[in-house]
């Protein structure tokens, strides 16, 4: 999206949710509740749950899925800057939340994975991942009585690369959490406090909504990074990572691109952006103020609107329950 673009869209927004008032209109607000029900198969949620804390998947037997999305510390993200793969690699960039992932445009900071399916099978590949072949995977799992007792019962095929793929993406597709403000979005006006209804009219006003909309209040497009400020010119460094979507479609127009990331439980998954540069979510707000937004702000305001976007974590029994599963109940 071009500058003027973006100004025009971020104009828009300000306006429209400027005044939005204590009767919520859930069909005006820019922000969407999750569906309350998620209708998938449990055997398949509960195989691919399996499957996401499998090490197995590396080359080395190391890591896993879940090494890199911690449910319990990191709201499904990754805690480090840079994520480690098999053998100690060291990632790129900072290992987004897989939780609503779902809900994402695509996947990947760059987008480059369209499908949930497709990423399972790049990062089995990758070699700052798993660095492995679904050869190998294939062959490791197969020695395994419950996955190969699994795979015979759920698919007609049995376990292959298509069926991997597809449970642990069944099992990701289960990973909404509902919060506080999504009661709030239904009608329970005592879901959120008074300060963190303010600091949502801030992030209203604001112009935050123009990115960080819908369901999962963002990873519904793709933004650049640095609209209104040259934030990699100002940080240094720059690196092939930093050109984010450029790096899937060579488009020039698309240097410094990335898919918005989704604010849910981003009260846990610092640190923050693609480079894992922000440590503190307060930090996080100052850089989209100074280079999404071109605009300045009181100290006040900000804090209200991390006091809102603290509205948007799930309820941390949730994801206890969804890492005993990954873990097989253990």
């Amino acid at each position: 999206m071009k500058k003027k673009q973006f100004l025009s869209l971020l104009t828009v927004f300000s306006a429209c949710f400027a005044a939005s008032g204590p009767a919520l209109a859930q069909s005006t607000e820019p922000i969407k509740p999750l569906p309350l029900e998620v209708k998938l198969d449990p055997k398949k949620v509960a195989l691919g749950a399996r499957l996401f804390a499998e090490k197995r998947f590396s080359k080395n037997n190391d890591v896993s899925c879940m090494s890199c999305h911690d449910f319990t510390k990191a709201g499904g993200a990754d805690p480090r800057p840079r994520s480690l793969g098999a053998g100690g690699a060291v990632g790129p960039v900072n290992s987004p939340t897989v939780l609503n992932s779902d809900l994402n445009i695509a996947q990947l900071w760059s987008g480059a994975s369209p499908s949930l399916e497709e990423q399972v099978g790049r990062v089995v590949k990758n070699p700052v991942v798993f660095n492995s072949s679904w050869g190998e995977v294939l062959g490791k799992l197969q020695q395994d009585e419950y996955y190969r007792s699994s795979f015979s019962s759920l698919y007609k095929e049995g376990m292959t690369e298509r069926t991997v793929s597809d449970a642990i993406a069944t099992f990701e597709r289960s990973l909404i959490t509902p919060s506080r403000f999504d009661r709030y979005l239904r009608g329970d006006n005592s879901a959120i406090t008074a300060d963190e209804k303010k600091g949502y009219e801030k992030f209203k006003t604001y112009g935050c909504v123009a990115c960080h909309q819908g369901m999962g209040v963002g990873g519904n497009m793709f933004q650049q990074f640095g609209v209104l400020g040259n934030y990699f010119k100002d940080r240094g460094n720059v690196a092939k990572p930093d050109f984010g979507r450029f790096n899937v479609t060579s488009d020039p127009s698309d240097k410094h691109v990335f898919k918005v990331p989704s604010l849910r439980n981003v009260e846990y998954t610092a640190p923050y952006f693609h480079d894992g540069t922000a440590k503190t979510l307060q930090e996080a707000v100052d850089v989209m103020f100074k280079y999404q937004l071109g605009r300045t702000a009181p100290a006040e305001d900000k804090e209200l609107i991390v006091k809102f976007l603290k509205t948007l974590s799930a309820d941390p029994e949730q994801l206890k329950r969804i890492e005993a599963m990954a873990r097989g109940g253990k």
